[in-house]
């Protein structure tokens, strides 16, 4: 079966950015109400920016005063400066078949995301790299700086393959992000593996990881609760298998409490490796969504 592919212009319309600006300067304000001064961290990685000056004072370190200001003026001024943390965004996008079929609106939802985070993380300045994951793991883009870079991301994720199984054992061990840089890293995908509790299993290869993980599940709400009854033939879409059903009602309940509990408990599995997690609706408004997944604490939101 060909892979499945998303013109560029059915995923971006051309207000899309616009809105993202718009959603830039929204989170900013309630960044501002929130907290103030710099963002911190416990990594490694920081850079000093000069501010300003002040007056120098009694007992200060002399080696903060600026000596070529004193030759001009004849006044002791110190310069000072802000750390500011380099953070490298690393976006990991789910390709494989699910996340395209029988459902293309996961895969819509899934790519507004990864663009989104990519376009906050380069208008402040952080460097960005995606990936691609199905049955292995790819860089689909080597660490971008710069909000004109935007453009290359919104290329490459249009031209994302979606195809293949899911392996997500095989691709928590293949990615290795850099333990030199502080990076924050997002899993979008819907978590579907060969056994319900493969996502689950996986949690802890991914708490190993330096810096800030975060789990982004996209589900179909026919995923959630499947409108189904009497004898069908349904197709595993990543593995081409069929089988024939009659499903009751009863079926179809006890299928939706599986869902949940899958659901609930890689939940409660990220949250004790310290991972957020957050489940989003392809059908949910994105705007909201991408406003709720930012507030919840990433310092992605903090460098805005």
């Amino acid at each position: 079966m060909p892979a499945e592919t998303l013109a560029h212009d059915d995923l971006f319309d051309a207000a899309f950015l616009d809105r993202l600006r718009v959603l830039a300067l929204r989170l900013r304000k309630r960044r501002q109400l929130m907290r103030r001064g710099s963002q911190s961290t416990p990594a490694t990685g920081f850079t000093r920016e000069f501010k300003d000056y002040r007056h120098y004072a009694p007992r200060e370190d002399y080696r903060a005063i600026d000596w070529r200001l004193y030759a001009r003026l004849d006044k002791l001024f110190v310069r000072l400066y802000e750390e500011t943390q380099e953070l490298n965004l690393h976006i990991l996008v789910d390709t494989s078949t699910s996340m395209a079929r029988p459902f293309p609106e996961k895969r819509r939802q899934a790519l507004r995301f990864a663009v989104a985070l990519a376009y906050l993380a380069l208008s402040a300045q952080q460097r960005v790299s995606l990936y691609s994951t199905n049955s292995s793991v790819r860089q689909e883009l080597p660490p971008l700086r710069g909000q004109g870079n935007i453009e290359k991301v919104i290329q490459a994720v249009s031209k994302l393959e979606f195809d293949g199984i899911t392996d997500m054992k095989r691709c928590f061990e293949e990615f290795r992000p850099s333990r030199q840089r502080f990076g924050i890293i997002f899993i979008i995908s819907d978590f579907f593996g060969h056994e319900i509790g493969s996502a689950t299993d996986a949690v802890s290869r991914v708490a190993a990881w330096p810096g800030e993980n975060h789990f982004l599940q996209i589900v179909h709400p026919a995923e959630r609760a499947p409108d189904l009854d009497g004898e069908l033939e349904l197709t595993e879409v990543e593995t081409g298998e069929r089988r024939r059903f009659w499903l009751t009602k009863r079926d179809v309940a006890r299928y939706t409490e599986t869902f949940d509990a899958f659901a609930e408990n890689l939940a409660t599995e990220c949250a004790r490796h310290r991972i957020d997690f957050m489940q989003v609706g392809s059908d949910e408004a994105f705007e909201e969504r991408f406003l709720d997944l930012l507030v919840r604490g990433s310092a992605l939101a903090g460098g805005v």
